[in-house]
């Protein structure tokens, strides 16, 4: 009884001066009239057993701010990730803008690519990217990672059309480089999960293309 009691106490006071606002949680309780609301609700019998009462009451309440205030500041803790699963030890940039950028201070190629959550070839691919341990270096060292599942206005970055998913490189001189395509000329841009092996060879043209042309 006397735990049911509790949890009727610490319910009603959190649903009184609880102020859930967002992120911040703030608790403000009125001692005073706390206890006039123990006193007048709790079944004890005696002055001593709702003295007890409300220093459960108090702990389970501050045992609920320790902990809100731990998960809050363990969820800020976590940085965002853009990789949307297509890598999480590679550094993957937000947006087009902020890609270009990047590419262009560290002067790194910016590897884009295009996709769709609830695309299956783009689910089939991004597994065989993952799994290739070749490719996923090159993008964690020498390229600039972006991962899109919206268009950019460039029409540099949909040279043969919207299909998905697509891949495209940029140079740092700002140069979509359409030459670096595929295997598939309907959609040049477009890479099977059996195409990692060719994929990664193109990385690897484009590295050497800042060493030959730029």
């Amino acid at each position: 009884q006397e735990k049911h009691e509790l949890q009727i106490a610490v319910k009603c006071a959190v649903g009184k001066h609880c102020d859930c606002s967002g992120s911040k949680i703030a608790f403000q309780i009125n001692i005073s009239e706390f206890k006039s609301y123990l006193i007048a609700n709790c079944r004890c019998s005696s002055l001593k057993g709702q003295e007890v009462m409300l220093r459960w009451v108090l702990f389970a309440l501050f045992l609920g701010i320790c902990a809100s205030a731990g998960e809050q500041k363990k969820r800020k803790a976590q940085p965002q990730s853009f990789s949307r699963g297509w890598g999480n030890s590679i550094s993957w940039v937000q947006s087009y803008e902020e890609g270009l950028s990047q590419m262009v201070k560290s002067q790194k190629p910016l590897m884009v690519i295009h996709h769709k959550v609830d695309c299956p070839h783009s689910k089939a691919l991004k597994k065989a990217f993952v799994a290739a341990k070749s490719i996923q270096k090159m993008a964690k060292e020498d390229f600039i990672m972006l991962n899109l599942l919206e268009e950019t206005t460039d029409k540099n970055m949909a040279p043969d059309g919207f299909y998905y998913p697509r891949i495209l490189f940029v140079d740092p001189s700002m140069t979509a480089r359409t030459d670096i395509v595929g295997k598939y000329s309907n959609r040049k841009y477009s890479y099977e999960p059996g195409d990692m092996a060719f994929l990664a060879e193109n990385m690897k043209k484009v590295k050497a293309l800042m060493h030959t042309e730029l």
